[in-house]
């Protein structure tokens, strides 16, 4: 399987292939989260990047540009796949805006090396049979890689300079996808360290439930087949403290626990323009197995 190339587009307007890259330097409190997205049959080529910074400000955009070319680049990002499965390089050179600070902007260039530390996980060895049929006909592009790595680069805000040594999450998905089909999700992507991390979907639809991801430990990707997930919320709908129970596929049970430390949300118009969805990017601390990792809680909800 081409795991890290573009595929064929789909006929369907919704037809989106996506490639999304985080990290988390615990050592000096720097957060990225990046994704740019092909929408061929809408003409459209999506981007967000945002960056959270150890003195909690944060900087980044959503936006999108016509699709001229299948090229990995928007807006100054650019994403190039050094070799399969195993190292991509991530680029930024231009201006971010700061939030809450409308009109002012910080000067950004950055050049990451993402090298992957486990097998690139395909969400179907979690959902067999009819739970694989179920995230066919969800629109939440059913084909869905994940992968975590080390992260290690320069980073330049404005006159400060960063050499980033960090780890993250890459996660390639194709498909039909409408951010406005599930009425709400959770992604979730923890690493604690080289030989430690665990990934996980669990998505609502009107019709379905779904679960998927993994754990690696000892060496390899133990699928997990199903989750139980509840969640503390702030008042604005987003997620405060996430506690989990993950069943893998060998038949035993995880705790784990996240508690947020910071958010970026990014709203998902509805096709006639209205904001029907909003995703919550958070950064979290968690807790799995009595150890201790840092990494991403996304939280999806439909108004």
């Amino acid at each position: 399987m081409d795991t890290d190339g573009i595929h064929e587009f789909g006929s369907h307007e919704d037809w989106n292939e996506s490639f999304y890259f985080n990290f988390y330097d615990r050592g000096q409190d720097i957060c990225g989260f990046m994704r740019i997205g092909l929408l061929p049959n809408n003409k459209e080529k999506s981007v967000f990047c945002f960056l959270l910074l150890p003195d909690g400000s944060v900087i980044g955009t959503k936006d999108q540009i016509a699709m001229e070319n299948n090229d990995l680049e928007v807006k100054g990002l650019k994403f190039t796949k050094i070799e399969e499965e195993k190292h991509w390089k991530l680029e930024f050179d231009g201006e971010l805006p700061k939030l809450l600070k409308e009109g002012e902007t910080e000067k950004v260039a950055f050049a990451f090396d993402f090298v992957t530390l486990n097998p690139v996980y395909d969400y179907k060895e979690s959902m067999l049979g009819e739970k694989e049929k179920a995230a066919a006909e969800a629109s939440v592009a059913a084909e869905h890689l994940e992968q975590f790595g080390r992260v290690s680069g320069k980073l330049t805000v404005g006159s400060k300079i960063y050499d980033l040594n960090a780890m993250g999450e890459r996660d390639h998905s194709w498909g039909i996808r409408d951010w406005n089909a599930p009425y709400k999700w959770f992604w979730i992507t923890a690493e604690f360290d080289e030989g430690f991390a665990f990934n996980l979907t669990k998505l609502w639809t009107d019709k379905y439930e779904i679960d998927a991801g993994f754990i690696y430990i000892d060496g390899k990707n133990i699928p997990i087949v199903r989750a139980d997930v509840a969640m503390e919320s702030n008042r604005d709908g987003s997620p405060n403290t996430v506690y989990m129970a993950l069943h893998d596929k060998d038949g035993d049970v995880h705790g784990a626990k996240a508690v947020v430390k910071h958010k970026v949300t990014l709203p998902f118009p509805s096709k006639d323009g209205r904001v029907l969805t909003h995703m919550h990017e958070c950064l979290a601390r968690f807790t799995l197995d009595e150890e201790v990792g840092f990494g991403i809680v996304e939280f999806l909800a439909r108004k």
